[in-house]
């Protein structure tokens, strides 16, 4: 990666922030410019379109899925769709539905918005720590993995998610991931189709005998995890590494010191731990808000007390939304540049018709759905991510992500993921409680009785029994139709389920060596799964 490119790219960010009318103003002309000519253009009448408000007029606001015909379309060999320039790849997405997604993905797109967005991401962190661009044997890269197999739709076109992009399809040799370019940290060709679980390990393996200084992991869920594939899988690291092997076959020389030391930190401590592993790593790039703000504290501390964790870029794999200028712990500006942006208070639904505000009608401390648009073919595209405004840099709003913008309601209440996740925080700080993990269900209503959310927690510590009325008194306070429905009766009090310490772990190891992808195992506040909620509350505090 070019620190020069990074550079250019941060100072393009920072001068939109005190001018984002004419910031968009201008992105939204070149959109319309380039692709009003399409079949999706010339429907919608594009061409006549100057202003966010004709637009607004000319496009109702979709879903990917409501897409997903003139989507179709150009994946079935139709030119000029959605976009001048036809995708030549699409990014997918398993969404919160669980539906794959399929984000048309052209060399315009990558060229003026997603390429500028990814180098931008990096500035904070290259401001800090410049070696990340120097020294690229230093850093450990979880989040991208440009030589995993390659899923393709029905028509052969790559069908890969974001942190699978080799850049150099697109003519941008330096832009290759920091880390992805180091001597080490190629699986080999033989080694390369190994499914998800197995690459881990091996990416893992080729890391632990590296003097690791940043890890680049972005998916806090990752983060978390990797202490728990070395406690689990050292002693397969200290038999590979002692023997120069990678999967069974020979690879490096054989390190009989480096993989005594390891054995030495397992008998020591009981376990490996990153910080044993690599003394002088000092930062972590990754989200940092939402849920994962209540247990990346705890994680951080196995990768050591000097240890930072830098802001990852807040996207989508329908766009960018947001990058990183400071070293603010969770929020940033909205990145200007990229797309045009839309906004609806969360708090009520949204829909084709909804009215929408422009980033400089938002209010701080107010949560929104996210309306995306930009040259890539989306227009008016309603992602399912939700954003809380922050603070605001120049003219710009800083936000950070809040949560998916997924509702439940036990009686008529809109318990948001956001308001969720604000009520476990308060919660816990009420009582003192940490936690490794915890995800929230409402069970199938019975006639005649009081709707009921369970809560499953996986405590770092001692579970805490006053959690659960800290938490039923949050939650009527962050969602007022909560305390209504506690106050009449219509809603029981919460329960909250202790579970074993490392039952979100273990889910997340069987969600990866059933094929998905570490990068899109992530965390879930409301879980979807009745069969997952089975297996994590089966694990009681004590169960092996």
């Amino acid at each position: 990666m070019e620190a020069a490119r990074v550079r250019a790219e941060h100072r393009r960010l920072l001068e939109s922030l005190d001018r984002p009318e004419e910031t968009q103003r201008e992105l939204l002309t070149r959109i319309l410019e380039h692709n009003a000519g399409t079949a999706f253009g010339r429907e919608h009448g594009l061409a006549a379109v100057r202003t966010v408000d004709e637009l607004r007029r000319a496009v109702p606001i979709r879903t990917h899925e409501a897409l997903m015909p003139w989507i179709e379309r150009a994946m079935d060999g139709e030119p000029g769709v959605l976009t001048a320039d036809d995708p030549v790849v699409y990014f997918s997405s398993s969404g919160s539905t669980g539906r794959e997604k399929h984000i048309p993905v052209t060399r315009t797109y990558m060229r003026e918005t997603f390429l500028p967005f990814y180098h931008a991401a990096f500035a904070s962190l290259l401001g800090t720590l410049p070696e990340v661009a120097t020294v690229p044997n230093g850093v450990l890269n979880l989040w991208q993995d440009p030589t995993a197999p390659t899923a393709r739709t029905d028509r052969g076109q790559p069908h890969i998610g974001s942190s699978q992009v080799d850049y150099r399809r697109f003519g941008e040799d330096s832009a290759v991931g920091p880390g992805n370019d180091a001597s080490w940290s190629r699986i080999p060709d033989e080694l390369a189709a190994a499914d998800p679980w197995e690459r881990a390990y091996y990416k893992l393996r080729l890391a632990a005998a590296q003097d690791i200084r940043v890890l680049i992991g972005i998916n806090p869920a990752m983060v978390a995890a990797l202490p728990y594939q070395l406690r689990t899988s050292w002693p397969r690291l200290v038999e590979d590494i002692r023997a120069g092997t990678l999967g069974g076959r020979p690879h490096t020389s054989p390190d009989p010191e480096r993989a005594d030391e390891i054995a030495r930190y397992a008998k020591t401590f009981g376990t490996v731990l990153p910080q044993h592993l690599w003394p002088r790593l000092t930062a972590v790039l990754v989200w940092n808000s939402a849920l994962a703000s209540l247990y990346l504290p705890r994680v951080r501390e196995t990768y050591g007390p000097g240890v930072q964790l830098f802001a990852a870029p807040i996207a989508s794999c329908e766009g960018p939304a947001a990058v990183p200028v400071d070293r603010h712990p969770s929020g940033a500006p909205l990145y200007l540049p990229g797309c045009v942006y839309e906004f609806v208070p969360a708090d009520g639904p949204l829909s084709a018709d909804s009215e929408t505000l422009l980033p400089t009608e938002l209010e701080e401390g107010r949560d929104y759905h996210l309306v995306f648009s930009h040259i890539g073919g989306l227009y008016r595209c309603a992602v399912t991510d939700v954003v809380r405004v922050v603070g605001r840099i120049g003219r710009t709003p800083r936000v950070e992500y809040a949560g998916r913008g997924i509702v439940r309601s036990a009686a008529g209440e809109r318990l948001t993921e956001a308001m969720a996740v604000r009520a476990l925080g308060a919660a816990c700080h009420d009582t003192g409680a940490e936690i490794r993990n915890a995800t929230f269900r409402l069970p199938p209503g019975r006639p005649g009785h009081p709707g009921r959310y369970q809560v499953a927690v996986a405590f770092a510590g001692p579970p805490v029994p006053d959690l659960a009325d800290a938490l039923d008194a949050r939650l009527a306070q962050h969602c007022p139709g909560y305390g209504t429905g506690r106050r009449s009766g219509r809603i029981a009090p919460v329960e909250v389920i202790t579970v074993h310490e490392d039952a979100f772990l273990r889910e997340w190891e069987r969600t990866v060596r059933g094929g998905q992808r570490p990068p899109r195992v992530k965390d879930r506040v409301f879980l979807p799964s009745d069969d997952a909620w089975e297996r994590l509350v089966a694990t009681g505090p004590g169960a092996a």
